[in-house]
């Protein structure tokens, strides 16, 4: 059977108070002297205990234990029974009232509590009645002023600990934030790294394996030899590039320069040995762009070559274009390949006796080894990062000439001043 939900009449600090206030007001009624007021008989011996009573739900439901109270307390005074005896359970009615709040609900509360005190002891004939109702109505008002003065209170320490949990928050969703910023650099880092140097040495190990199984008897053993210097070449380039990430996941400080565009002559080189052929123009000054900029250009530059081996095979013209727009003080970046995204994959061919790199259609199984294709990765989202990561653009897609075009927009920043002169 489900668990019962367990009801709380009171809080144990709350049954204290109110067996505190019975005693109080018990001792009141059998010492203070009858000078205003007579012994409570059997009736006025039950509303003061009852006014007592009703204070353990004063925390709960104030206004209600409010009312109660008045409606004890005013027979009790109504039937001249000792006044000062009931003043205790008031007070605290009163306070718990007011550190409840809101102000606009205690005092006219409060104003109209003391209005039929007033009404009931002017209608006894007791001529001290007079100063016990301005000495029990100062007394309500006070308490009234001292729960105000705790409500406020705690509500400022209350604001001042949400002021500070918010703060540690707020420190603790930017560290969280910062560490989510660097894992996806460093992915994106390990991303453009292995997936440029795993794809060109793919390239080339198939063009050597096709040189070594094409011809056995007439092996080129200078083509064989060439692809395999060019994919030590690789091997050796991923390490040292994988070597400076690893100082960044290490915390080691005594980092390398950040890759940029004076580099994306090696990249055009390196995919010249995949098998395609590149062409490059990189305007003068260039290379001096800020070292953040001059990154994010070589990484999509990376990139968009890896793609262009990947997917539109050997003998593919891939034309790499870097420019200064000194009007809108932006680097442009352009890379477009003429060739094929879908339907038959081409590969690279070995190198014929004129050392010219011709495609060849993957039409018979005595051709070279063929790369699985590559499931939906993360280069164009990566590249896309790139130029976010530095305020630039980047758009990507089929050309209009058959083949794939990327081209990225970077700012220069304030002013677009880098080395070379104002952009």
């Amino acid at each position: 059977m489900p668990k019962q939900p367990r009801i709380v009449l009171a809080s144990h600090g709350d049954a204290l108070l109110a067996v505190a206030v019975l005693a109080a007001q018990c001792a009141l009624a059998v010492f203070f002297p009858e000078r205003n007021g007579h012994r409570p008989d059997a009736v006025g011996w039950t509303l003061l205990v009852v006014s007592a009573l009703v204070l353990t739900a004063r925390r709960r439901v104030p206004m209600a234990v409010m009312i109660a109270t008045v409606l004890t307390v005013g027979p009790y005074h109504a039937l001249d029974n000792l006044h000062v005896a009931v003043v205790p359970a008031s007070m605290v009615a009163v306070y718990s009232l007011a550190v409840a709040g809101p102000p606009l609900r205690t005092f006219p509360t409060v104003t109209a509590v003391v209005g039929i005190m007033a009404s009931v002891m002017a209608a006894t004939p007791d001529r001290h009645a007079v100063g016990d109702m301005l000495r029990s109505g100062g007394w309500v008002l006070a308490m009234a002023l001292v729960g105000e003065a705790v409500r406020i209170q705690r509500k400022y320490v209350a604001a001042v600990v949400e002021r500070a949990e918010r703060a540690m928050r707020t420190r603790e969703e930017e560290a969280a934030r910062r560490v989510a910023e660097e894992r996806l650099r460093i992915a994106r880092d390990l991303h453009d790294l292995l997936a440029h140097s795993i794809t060109v040495i793919g390239v080339q190990t198939s063009v050597a394996a096709h040189v070594l199984l094409a011809d056995p008897d007439r092996l080129d053993r200078t083509a064989v030899a060439g692809a395999l210097d060019n994919i030590a070449q690789t091997c050796r380039d991923a390490r040292t590039e994988l070597r400076a990430t690893l100082q960044v996941l290490r915390g080691d400080d005594e980092r390398g320069p950040l890759p940029g565009l004076a580099g994306v002559t090696d990249l055009a080189r390196s995919a010249e040995a995949a098998g395609a052929r590149v062409e490059l123009a990189v305007a003068p000054g260039a290379d001096g762009v800020p070292p953040a900029i001059g990154a994010a250009a070589y990484r999509i530059v990376q990139e968009a070559l890896t793609n262009a081996v990947r997917h539109a095979g050997g003998g593919t013209r891939v034309r790499v274009g870097v420019s200064l727009d000194a009007e809108a003080a932006a680097l442009r970046i352009a890379v477009t390949d003429d060739g094929p995204r879908c339907g038959e994959a081409e590969a690279p061919a070995p190198p014929q006796q004129d050392g010219r790199w011709r495609p060849w259609r993957a039409v018979a199984p005595s051709g070279p080894p063929q790369e699985e294709p590559a499931p939906a990765g993360y280069g164009l989202i990566g590249m896309r990062e790139r130029a976010r990561s530095v305020g630039g653009t980047l758009t990507a897609g089929p050309s209009a000439e058959g083949g794939f075009a990327v081209a990225a927009v970077l700012p220069l920043g304030a002013g677009g001043v880098f080395a070379g002169g104002p952009a």
